[in-house]
């Protein structure tokens, strides 16, 4: 009896060792000993761990997918993270801001399932550092405005190239690019020109790469419905081209997008596709402007102001050596009506039911409510009119 145990913690003990100890040891052992050590070295594998699923789902197990987020200290990026951490996966997070800028992040995964690294986005090996272990790869690099360092070209077109291209040649097989829907080569925005280009620059890259094409994106930290909300402090007055009157918008959730990468990541038929994600009602911009102020119970007083005299103003703006609090490449952005794509699966192909402007909106505009309307019922207000064109 007493044989046998020692026998079998000897094989504990050689099993345990490295693969490169066992040929030293090899000549002394006996053959059951022996036996258990060429087991183990067969199953050696190179998988990374976090790439092996385990668990019954959830923030403590494994759901097999190892993600590099690039861009997740934007809007979009802590809700992905979010989505990606509740289900148990390992988040790698290539950053280039300070590290106490992405402690938020921190607590969106299990203990050691987010890892932060420095990143140089115009260092190739830098990005292949950060896609090492990582089965899927997802770009939400994105800036509404333009640096001296960094231009929309480099943003949206140069960045997503090189990381398509170091995710091809890591032999990823899940890479999602994020785009936007009124991207087009004719626009009179050049952030949306950049993102047709980007989005062509993407696919020749990686052809099964899956783009999302998200509409204007509304959520507490966004920079839409609290960018109208706060217009108010210039003069309580809305500047609007063509008082909004010729502008249709089709605003999405961000938490409803962040569900729809998950659902593309975790979707083995969603390579190579192109998704158009949108909230299910239009309206035109003066209606739901007009909406934001109800919801806020703020006076709405709108005025029309020529597109140049616009752009004048959205200069001035644009020279604050901080984040400008519009620019004139925004005004075009936000004055384009959303384009329709009914060939292009949406957030319903993936599972999705998408929440309206009505259910979402006293989250984002209760703070900018006067606190005798703070616990207003949202019943007294009555609900953007929609169209459908």
């Amino acid at each position: 009896m007493r044989s046998a145990v020692v026998g079998k913690m000897a094989t504990v003990a050689l099993v345990s060792r490295p693969a490169s100890v066992l040929p030293k040891i090899s000549s002394s052992c006996s053959p059951a000993v022996l036996s258990a050590a060429c087991v183990t070295k067969v199953q050696q594998r190179k998988l990374h761990h976090a790439v092996v699923p385990k668990g019954k789902g959830g923030r403590s197990s494994s759901s097999g997918i190892a993600a590099t987020v690039f861009g997740a200290t934007g809007f979009l990026g802590r809700y992905v993270v979010n989505r990606l951490g509740r289900i148990g996966s390992q988040v790698v997070i290539p950053h280039r801001c300070d590290q106490y800028d992405v402690m938020y992040l921190r607590p969106m995964g299990d203990l050691g399932q987010i890892i932060f690294m420095d990143w140089d986005a115009r260092n190739k090996d830098s990005i292949k550092r950060a896609l090492d272990n990582s089965n899927v790869v997802i770009n939400l690099v994105g800036r509404e405005w333009e640096t001296s360092n960094y231009l929309f070209d480099d943003v949206f077109v140069t960045i997503p190239q090189q990381i398509a291209k170091a995710a091809r040649e890591a032999g990823i097989t899940k890479f999602v690019h994020m785009s936007h829907l009124n991207a087009d080569i004719r626009s009179q925005s050049k952030y949306l020109r950049n993102k047709a280009v980007g989005e062509a620059a993407v696919r020749d890259e990686f052809p099964d790469a899956i783009i999302m094409k998200p509409s204007e994106m509304f959520g507490r930290e966004d920079r839409f419905f609290n960018y109208y909300a706060n217009m108010r402090w210039f003069g309580n007055a809305t500047p609007l081209i063509s008082m909004g009157k010729k502008t249709v918008k089709q605003p999405v959730h961000v938490v409803d997008v962040a569900k729809a990468i998950i659902s593309a990541v975790r979707d083995p038929d969603a390579n190579g596709k192109t998704y158009a994600l949108v909230g299910p009602n239009r309206y035109l911009l003066h209606d739901l402007v007009e909406y934001i102020y109800a919801v806020a119970h703020r006076p709405f007083v709108p005025y029309p102001l020529p597109r140049p005299l616009y752009h004048l103003a959205a200069k001035f703006f644009a020279m604050s050596p901080f984040e400008p609090w519009t620019t004139a490449d925004k005004v075009e952005r936000f004055h384009a009506t959303d384009m329709k794509y009914p060939g292009l699966p949406g957030l319903e192909d993936l599972g999705i039911t998408p929440s309206t402007v009505e259910q979402k909106a006293i989250e984002i505009l209760r703070r900018h409510r006067r606190f005798r309307y703070l616990e207003a019922d949202l019943d007294e207000t009555r609900p953007a009119k929609t169209v459908n064109y």
